[in-house]
């Protein structure tokens, strides 16, 4: 379920198919493959980042995101999206999903990623193969209900879910296979994933990072 997915560090894949989408590009190397599709889940610079946006569009690659992104964005086409929305995109179905902290706070009461910044993750349909990219993300009542082949969900913990955190949301989350990311690159290590892995009831695949 995991071939043609290429973890790029931290939240950064690259899927290959009928389309080339990558999932928040960053730290790319100079020629990284070009991009059909570009799906960015919110503005944190770890997650968009312009210099590495460009590497890889060209005058028909598409970049969805928030209206926090898309405003940003000048010289591409783009297309803006907010949790709920489903869109086509070429010859892909995207969905776009509520991403959200419920317990990791920046300060008392204020979430590192609060539900009305309309930040995102997705779910990618394409060739026969639904991937579900959770962003940066609590487990949150809207995992309820998700089925899909592939799960790709943050295991760092501090502003996101940790290992374990994303072990339980595979309880509420239907998926065949999980994949842990949003891991080592200041914060989360390979224990982190070791330890969804452990306690994952669903199998996971914890992928060796690529060359960017």
């Amino acid at each position: 379920m995991v071939e043609n997915i290429h973890w790029l560090g931290h939240d950064c894949f690259r899927v290959e198919g009928t389309h080339t989408v990558y999932f928040d590009p960053w730290k790319l190397a100079a020629d990284a493959p070009p991009a059909d599709i570009v799906l960015v889940t919110h503005d944190h610079y770890d997650h968009f980042d312009m210099d590495d946006i460009r590497k890889i569009s060209g005058p028909d690659t598409v970049i969805v995101g928030p209206k926090v992104v898309t405003e940003q964005v000048s010289g591409f086409e783009t297309l803006t999206v907010a949790p709920g929305d489903t869109v086509e995109v070429k010859s892909a179905r995207v969905t776009a999903v509520p991403a959200y902290n419920l317990t990791k706070f920046r300060s008392p009461g204020v979430p590192y990623h609060p539900k009305e910044a309309g930040y995102v993750g997705y779910i990618l349909d394409m060739d026969g193969r639904t991937i579900y990219h959770a962003g940066d993300t609590d487990e949150i009542p809207e995992m309820r209900g998700i089925e899909v082949n592939v799960a790709l969900l943050p295991v760092s913990g501090i502003y996101c879910m940790s290992g374990g955190e994303a072990a339980e949301a595979c309880t509420v989350i239907k998926a065949d296979v999980a994949v842990p990311m949003h891991y080592g690159f200041d914060i989360g290590s390979l224990d982190d994933a070791e330890r969804m892995r452990r306690l994952c009831k669903i199998p996971v695949e914890v992928l060796e990072k690529e060359a960017r």
